[in-house]
């Protein structure tokens, strides 16, 4: 069975529940610190969060979900994680999550690279495609990864581990909603809630037919879609 883990009770799995058509669970290891067992698992998604990383003192399940992430990427269980979750998965992994390095807010462009053109993550999608951004951290690439995506602003936009698990920096669930409840978090974000918004409305036919070809893509390559 696909599990999503949600990290964070105003980041949840938006869209792409709307994709689905297979039984799922959802996860909600900040209320309760539950995480799956690696072999319930036939393919795993990790959301965001507000969260870094490296916050452990302050939520400890994200120790517990770094060890789930190790294991699930061990015995190739097909792994995908959205911002925070491409970085728990970097982190896992050995590799650098840094702070305002490469921050990213709004609908923003990101490019294939020569790898990512031809990974099963993208088939279909664009070489350039529309993405919504909301990140203050990035993940370096683990050793053995391979780079899939880059933007302007953020060379990391997504890789790949071995054959079965991927990291994204952008958002392929949002909605208008989650936009501006994200938007809420601060003064300064709050100010640009109807701009962010009317950028993502503005995109969202293009937006949302890359983020239902991503995820199926995913779950094809899962074998949980023909």
């Amino acid at each position: 069975m696909l599990h999503i883990i949600q990290n964070d009770p105003e980041v949840p799995p938006g869209t792409i529940i709307n994709v689905l058509t297979i039984p799922h669970v959802v996860h909600h290891p900040y209320r309760d610190g539950h995480l799956p067992a690696p072999e319930e698992i036939s393919a795993l998604i990790v959301m965001g969060g507000a969260m870094g990383a490296g916050d452990i003192l302050l939520h400890p399940f994200l120790a517990d979900l770094k060890n789930l992430i190790r294991s699930v990427v061990a015995v190739r269980i097909p792994y995908l994680g959205v911002c925070l979750g491409g970085q728990l998965l970097a982190a896992a992994l050995g590799a650098e999550v840094v702070s305002s390095r490469w921050e990213e807010l709004g609908t923003l462009t990101v490019t294939q690279t020569e790898a990512g053109r031809a990974d099963l993550l993208f088939r279909g999608i664009s070489e350039e495609f529309c993405t919504f951004q909301w990140h203050h951290d990035s993940f370096d690439i683990p050793a053995g990864g391979v780079l899939l995506a880059s933007s302007p602003l953020c060379s990391h936009q997504a890789f790949r581990v071995g054959n079965s698990a991927w990291g994204l920096q952008f958002h392929p669930e949002v909605t208008e909603t989650i936009i501006r409840d994200w938007s809420a978090w601060d003064r300064t974000t709050r100010e640009k809630a109807d701009d962010l918004v009317a950028a993502y409305q503005a995109e969202a036919e293009n937006y949302h037919a890359t983020s239902r070809l991503l995820v199926n893509n995913f779950l094809t390559a899962a074998l949980l879609l023909p």
